[in-house]
């Protein structure tokens, strides 16, 4: 076995012819080549034969490896044909093709050795059509945003009347800028400028006016921002079509005016953004007002402004005078039936006043009697007596009235002072009785 990847198959049979009357003696031991030897050699025969070009077809099996790469089968109403598209190529495409959509593809055909596949590394794909994949993803694009409600009219903002500050995303070479600032300088020149360069085209040209629309609105020194460029192809302008562009144009905290192109050029930025201006000429005379004129209003203003007043104060008067008219008549229906109300209330609150003194001077007098039956002043006023410390302690027991001690008996006009005896002296009284 030879690594020879040459492959001569009739190699041994011209050698052969060169001798012919010369009799083999033995047969010769023939050349094994390898598989990979093979699928070498046939590789290098197809791409050595066959230049490349192009292929039209179907689009079936459309695969992106998480690699880059793509993978995919071309076909017809009779066959198919195998096709790999690289990550540098396939990075290149707007959008993947949708299954069973018609393109053409060039490329070249080859081998894939490891599994002896016939295919075709393509180069380039295009969709067939008026725009092709350019159109098919600016429609994918338009429809996600839509149905996330970023492109409703209501959530578009007006413009600031005189802003302070523009802010532009652009390229800071391109003649979009020369525009903007030669209508700004001519409008409004009190109006500051805040430029964020940026590429508007090719490889990561997004990205970075994404950064650019980014940063301009977190600095918080704008009060509008331009995002553009001028005029060209489709694929120039593509990069207003993308999606990190239009995230970044809709999470401005400022509105933003997108003028890409010429008048005809729509992109996504511009369904997005709050206004939507034709050229970037335009944008700049859409963001500032324009000077001479408000000169000319200014001059008018005071005289305009004497009137407007005159006509409001006399206005205002006429209206509060009708409205206190109208306030007192309100009132005074609204107070009638309230008065009445009172009047009837005080009159029932009268009676009851009068009601509830009677009952309570009835009860008043019932308590007073019972109170008088309970009292011991009216005992006492029947002939009983009370004795009674000098303090006013009440003397009720045998013992609290030892011999000698003097002591007062409340009777029922007053108090008299007593003194107790014992038993001997209460006997000598007897006797002497």
């Amino acid at each position: 076995m030879t690594d020879d990847p040459t492959l001569d198959l009739f190699g041994d049979e011209a050698a052969r012819s060169e001798v012919p009357d010369t009799p083999p003696t033995s047969a010769p031991e023939p050349r094994v080549w390898s598989v990979s030897q093979v699928n070498r050699a046939v590789r290098a025969l197809l791409e050595s034969a066959v230049d490349a070009l192009w292929v039209g077809g179907e689009v079936a099996n459309w695969t992106r490896a998480r690699s880059g790469h793509c993978y995919f089968t071309l076909k017809d109403d009779r066959a198919q044909l195998r096709c790999v598209m690289w990550r540098t190529e396939a990075d290149r495409l707007p959008t993947d093709p949708d299954e069973g959509m018609q393109v053409r593809v060039f490329g070249t055909l080859t081998l894939y050795e490891a599994r002896g596949e016939y295919q075709m590394s393509v180069q380039s794909l295009e969709a067939e059509g008026a725009e092709g994949l350019w159109r098919l993803a600016f429609e994918k694009l338009r429809r996600k945003l839509e149905g996330e409600g970023l492109l409703e009219p209501a959530r578009k903002r007006p413009l600031p009347r005189f802003p302070d500050t523009v802010g532009v995303v652009t390229s800071p070479s391109g003649a979009a800028l020369h525009d903007i600032l030669t209508v700004l300088r001519r409008r409004a020149p009190w109006v500051r400028v805040l430029v964020r360069g940026a590429r508007v085209q090719g490889e990561g040209a997004a990205e970075e006016i994404a950064r650019g629309l980014t940063a301009l609105g977190a600095s918080g020194a704008c009060d509008v921002i331009i995002v553009g460029r001028g005029g060209g192809s489709l694929e120039d302008l593509w990069a207003f079509n993308l999606e990190p562009v239009a995230r970044a144009i809709a999470a401005s905290p400022v509105p933003v005016v997108s003028a890409v192109g010429h008048e005809v050029d729509i992109t996504i930025s511009d369904l997005v953004a709050d206004l939507r201006s034709p050229t970037p000429s335009a944008a700049a005379e859409a963001v500032a007002p324009d000077g001479s004129v408000l000169r000319a209003q200014m001059r008018d203003v005071p005289e305009r402004l004497a009137r407007g007043l005159r006509g409001t104060v006399a206005r205002r008067r006429d209206v509060l005078r009708d409205e206190l008219a109208r306030l007192g008549r309100d009132l005074e229906r609204r107070l009638a039936p309230a008065r009445q109300a009172v009047d009837l209330g005080v009159a029932r609150l009268e009676r009851g006043v009068v009601r509830l003194m009677e009952r309570r001077r009835q009860r008043l007098s019932a308590l007073t009697g019972r109170l008088e039956a309970l009292s011991p002043l009216a005992i006492l006023a029947r002939g009983y007596a009370v004795a009674t410390t000098e303090e006013g302690r009440v003397l009720r027991r045998v013992e609290d009235f030892p011999p000698g001690r003097t002591f007062m008996l409340r009777v029922g006009d007053g108090s008299v002072s007593a003194e107790s005896r014992g038993p001997a002296a209460e006997r000598a009284q007897e006797e002497k009785a």
